[in-house]
């Protein structure tokens, strides 16, 4: 039977700075001597979405687990509007107007500087896979492995990213419009849970309620910080720099970004390592973290390639 996590196994909020930009930050209860891990969130999301019990392996496996939330995210700073109305319409932007992928990627070594690491191993979603994707390529140094996960290549955007999003799904998702009222906010991340699920795998209903009552967050239908977030632009090297042991993981049914842009990290990344994880959306359900952890901890033990810090 597996060992059930504490009720509270985070420990209290911290705050990162870059600039102007506060960075809301915790770590796990557990696990705190072990080698550290940072996860980095998708758009819009809030620290909280990364499931307890996927953080609870993860400590298992010998890692220090901390989270932070994004600029435009959770408890973090939210910037001014810009021209941008929703995700589909930043997408297809010439250029950011709030700020650069390059500031999101220091983002995640203020965070690391708030926690006292010198580096981290990192595991990033979705829009945190391509921020941790250019972690590695402007903080090598920081970055021990990197994971990425239901991510895009990090060094696409506008219109070469069309061809790995699902342009459906993405539109139903600029759709969305919910109150801006707590229970606005809890319906708002069932949608999201729903839309994102495996459609090969029946959706429980109550269950997705319920998480989006224990985390209602505004950000799932804050379609201005959103844009902000997707509208960064990363002016670096490309991905093929990558000089760090590298896990590719992608959903094998995600509706939301194609398997084809796992692909396309792994082959343009040198010893990337891709996996499929089977009857998975673009989502972290319950039948995938064991495999998860378990691949991030393997990946943990590859030695550096020759040139490398570790």
């Amino acid at each position: 039977m597996r060992p059930t996590p504490p009720i509270h196994p985070w420990g209290p909020v911290r705050w990162a700075e870059n600039g102007i930009v506060k960075l809301a930050f915790d770590r796990f209860t557990e696990g705190a001597d072990g080698e550290p891990l940072l996860l980095a969130t998708g758009l819009g999301a809030n620290r909280h979405w990364i499931p307890d019990g996927l953080c609870h392996l993860l400590a298992a496996q010998g890692f220090a687990v901390a989270r932070y939330d994004q600029r435009d995210g959770g408890e973090s700073t939210h910037l001014p509007p810009t021209a941008a109305r929703n995700p589909l319409s930043a997408l297809f932007a010439k250029r950011g107007e709030a700020y650069t992928a390059e500031d999101m990627a220091d983002d995640a070594a203020a965070v690391m500087d708030a926690l006292g690491w010198p580096s981290a191993h990192l595991l990033g979603v979705s829009l945190g896979g391509a921020v941790a994707q250019r972690v590695a390529l402007r903080h090598p140094e920081r970055v021990r492995t990197l994971t990425t996960m239901a991510a895009v290549p990090g060094d696409v955007s506008g219109l070469r990213t069309m061809r790995f999003i699902r342009m459906r799904t993405l539109a139903k998702f600029a759709r969305l419009t919910f109150p801006d009222t707590p229970e606005g906010a809890v319906e708002a991340g069932l949608a999201v849970s729903r839309l994102l699920a495996s459609p090969n795998r029946s959706f429980d209903e109550r269950a997705g309620r319920a998480a989006a009552e224990r985390n209602a967050d505004s950000g799932m239908h804050d379609q201005q910080a959103q844009s902000r977030q997707i509208g960064a632009q990363w002016h670096g090297p490309p991905i093929s720099s990558v000089a760090r042991p590298t896990l590719v993981l992608h959903g094998a049914d995600d509706p939301l970004i194609k398997p084809a842009a796992g692909r396309a990290i792994a082959s343009r990344i040198p010893g990337a390592r891709l996996v499929l994880l089977p009857e998975v959306g673009h989502e972290f359900p319950e039948r995938a973290w064991e495999s998860v952890a378990a691949e991030i901890r393997a990946l943990a033990e590859v030695p550096p390639y020759e040139g490398q810090l570790r």
